[in-house]
């Protein structure tokens, strides 16, 4: 298991588009992609689930990865994050 957090830089925060963009990349991992905001946690792997965590710019998010490619899919994931 990896985690690392981050924090949302982007002033729309996680919309749409980049929720979308990231349930895409964490699919392509076989581990486990969870997303922590607060006392929430989100499925990376599901659109639903990013927006229903209503994360706006400021927020700090963790994203823990649990698998055989957990290294490879955390440092993707949080490219991501950061490049909004």
């Amino acid at each position: 298991m990896v985690s690392e957090k981050v924090v949302i830089k982007h002033p729309a925060g996680l919309h749409l588009r980049p929720a979308g963009n990231l349930s895409n990349l964490a699919a392509t991992f076989q581990s486990s992609v969870t997303m922590h905001k607060g006392n929430k946690t989100a499925d990376a792997k599901s659109l639903l689930a990013i927006l229903g965590a209503c994360v706006k710019m400021g927020d700090e998010l963790e994203f823990i990865c649990e698998g055989v490619d957990e290294e490879a899919a955390l440092a993707a994931v949080i490219a991501l994050v950061k490049n909004l």
